[in-house]
């Protein structure tokens, strides 16, 4: 099933929807935070990382990076993180189709400025014909809810 036949059969995923996927998605994203700290940790000899050193800056950056493949990597391939396809939802382009790689890299760091707005840029969904947040908006894509399938 292509990504075009899909967007068709599909709506606007509500934001309770996309929250629970977010929730989802937590757990590998932990397994996957704790292997980079414990990497980190053994790399540095055991030593805890002192807050606020540059040893601490670039753990947080490369626990960023990790969860910006995780995400970016998910929705190129198969339009879906694991958090999402346990709620259906898919992300697609303005067309219906795979998003380009720029444009999930904006979408992942447009998502990050919604939270800092205090969530108001997922809050937009509320009122937004399309139910789109504030980066979909500024990417240019979209979560769609799948049908379930037909026997």
């Amino acid at each position: 099933m292509n990504a075009s036949s899909n967007a068709t059969s599909a709506y606007p995923a509500a934001l309770w929807q996309r929250l629970s996927a977010l929730l989802y998605d937590l757990f590998p994203l932990l397994a996957l935070w704790l292997v980079i700290a414990g990497l980190s940790y053994w790399i540095r000899g055991a030593q805890p990382v002192a807050p606020g050193s540059l040893a601490a800056w670039a753990e947080f950056a490369l626990l960023w990076l990790v969860t910006a493949l995780y995400a970016v990597v998910s929705w190129r391939f198969g339009g879906q993180t694991v958090g999402m396809r346990a709620w259906r939802l898919r992300v697609v382009d303005d067309h219906g189709q795979r998003p380009t790689w720029p444009a999930l890299c904006v979408r992942f760091a447009a998502a990050h400025g919604s939270w800092a707005l205090l969530g108001l840029g997922w809050l937009c969904s509320l009122w937004e014909p399309q139910g789109r947040t504030l980066h979909d908006l500024i990417s240019r894509t979209r979560m769609v809810k799948l049908q379930t399938p037909r026997a």
